[in-house]
């Protein structure tokens, strides 16, 4: 019972764990990578989650921000780019490696987020400490369109995944997509239990998506070093519905966590995956364990 409380406790403070693990040293030096994707959209590598530039008629739209300290390197960067403002900053999601920058940004600016994830970003100490500045002041539930013609972005919620308000930030004129972390790379996905994350519904979720986002050919993922294909995400649906379903027969034969967890192995057909699982989140036996409530529910 003791170690289950334990690692109960572990798992619910796994948001923090996720922030503190991906932070670089504080005092090593910010470079940004900066890779143009097409002539008005860029992707800004290190500090944390990738994030996108994309340069409007009227200004720079920003989508996440990276861990604390980045965000003048982000804005530095940017005046490297373009001569236009930042007029709006969107995150993808709630953790610190993707958001803490935005503290660092102007106050004026807008700030969007799916309606979950602001709330999960009212619990962040950096933000209390910085009078709420680079908060979420516009929300969406499932949809929200922001702008037209060549300046158009969608922004979309399918559902319950890396945590209970990813956010698909659609770029239409570009045919690109930001996914943000629930598809953070080709790996076992990252389930943040604490701040809403599924194990269980995730690839539901990202079926969603694929079915119901058109005309995209490019994904921006939260990690990886370059982009993926649409084509990458139907398949990156189907390893997480295979990946549950065998998380299920292991449980249902009497298997605990940490037993099927030491047992797995990547399968062969999905190539270029990682066969490796982090401890963020309790590692495999963390995932597996997520899943294991979500099926008692």
């Amino acid at each position: 019972m003791r170690r289950g409380m334990v690692f109960g406790m572990l798992l619910a403070l796994g948001g923090l764990a996720a922030v503190k693990a991906q932070q670089p040293p504080a005092d090593a030096p910010k470079v940004i990578d900066v890779e143009k994707v097409k002539d008005n959209l860029f992707v800004l590598r290190n500090g944390g989650g990738n994030t996108a530039v994309f340069v409007t008629a009227t200004g720079v739209v920003v989508v996440d921000a990276k861990n604390p300290g980045w965000g003048t390197p982000i804005l530095n960067k940017i005046k490297e780019l373009t001569p236009k403002p930042v007029t709006m900053l969107i995150n993808t999601h709630t953790h610190g490696d993707h958001v803490s920058g935005n503290v660092e940004f102007p106050a004026t600016i807008d700030f969007v987020a799916q309606e979950n994830t602001k709330a999960n970003m009212e619990k962040m100490p950096i933000f209390k400490e910085h009078n709420n500045v680079g908060m979420a002041k516009r929300t969406f539930k499932d949809r929200m369109t922001i702008g037209k013609g060549a300046d158009q972005i969608d922004l979309y919620y399918f559902g319950r995944g890396h945590t209970n308000g990813d956010a698909w930030v659609v770029f239409p004129s570009l045919r690109i997509v930001h996914a943000g972390d629930i598809f953070a790379s080709k790996s076992v996905p990252l389930i943040d239990e604490a701040n809403g994350g599924s194990m269980l519904e995730i690839s539901g979720t990202l079926m969603k998506a694929y079915n119901g986002i058109k005309n995209v050919d490019t994904i921006i993922n939260g990690h990886t070093p370059a982009q993926t294909t649409w084509a990458d995400l139907k398949e990156y649906a189907d390893f997480n519905k295979e990946l549950a379903d065998w998380m299920q027969a292991e449980l249902k034969a009497g298997k605990t966590p940490e037993q099927a967890a030491a047992e797995w192995k990547l399968p062969e057909k999905y190539k270029g995956y990682s066969a490796t699982v982090g401890a963020l989140f309790g590692g495999l036996a963390g995932r597996i364990a997520t899943l294991q409530k979500e099926m008692k529910k």
